[in-house]
């Protein structure tokens, strides 16, 4: 079937993956806002309720929000506590180089572009990032789980993308991510087909077998031509 939209992760997939420690970042977060003795309590009150919405995310597919982390931790985030936060995330979120010409590719060929991101981040940050980046522009459709109720894998993230990029039928999707748990069994699950960016720090899933391997994301131009039948001179 001809592919109709291809659809991306986000962290890791169109942004570089990036070893992060929790606990230190959190902590760096936290110390200019409240004294020392409260700074380290409200740091590890925002770690434990960061690392119970990703179990829950992992375990049960539901979603969560900055605020309900926020909720949970029992601090109240001012706008000056949220501006030290996306400062300390703010050199792990940048564009992978290869994407501005990957999706300008995909779109000069009528091919959709989606974005399906597991996160508990509001749209808005997220289309800031593209917006400074230069690649907003050349997204059709996104969706972030903060807004919905599901994560990956769940089938039910997987028809939202569908559903806000106008697709109808999974096999007309690529789904293309680094997790093998999330991505790769998921978009399969869901009907779609699933590329993997393999990255060393993600927990292998031997069930999740991906229809294709690339290394860069410069690649899949020719992974698509050779399922099209497209033969490059």
């Amino acid at each position: 079937m001809a592919i109709e939209a291809v659809i991306f992760d986000w962290g890791g997939t169109l942004t570089p993956w990036h070893a992060i420690d929790p606990a230190a970042q959190w902590a760096w977060v936290c110390e200019p806002h409240f004294p020392p003795a409260e700074a380290a309590k409200y740091a590890a009150a925002l770690h434990a309720a960061e690392d119970e919405l990703w179990r829950l995310s992992r375990t049960d597919q539901r979603s969560a929000t900055m605020s309900t982390l926020f909720e949970l931790a029992g601090v109240t985030a001012t706008e000056a506590f949220v501006a030290s936060y996306l400062g300390a995330w703010e050199p792990h979120t940048f564009t992978d180089p290869d994407v501005p010409d990957l999706l300008g590719y995909l779109r000069a060929g009528g091919i959709r572009v989606g974005v399906l991101s597991n996160t508990m981040w509001p749209r808005s940050w997220h289309e800031e990032i593209f917006r400074r980046d230069g690649v907003l522009d050349l997204i059709d459709a996104a969706v972030y789980t903060s807004e919905i109720d599901w994560t990956k894998p769940h089938p039910e993230a997987f028809r939202a993308a569908m559903t806000a990029i106008g697709v109808a039928d999974p096999a007309g999707c690529v789904f293309v991510g680094d997790r093998p748990f999330d991505d790769v069994h998921g978009a399969k699950r869901a009907g779609m087909r699933a590329v993997l960016v393999p990255n060393g720090d993600v927990p292998p899933y031997t069930a999740a077998e991906p229809d294709a391997v690339i290394a860069r994301l410069r690649e899949l131009p020719q992974l698509i031509e050779s399922w099209q039948g497209v033969t490059r001179s």
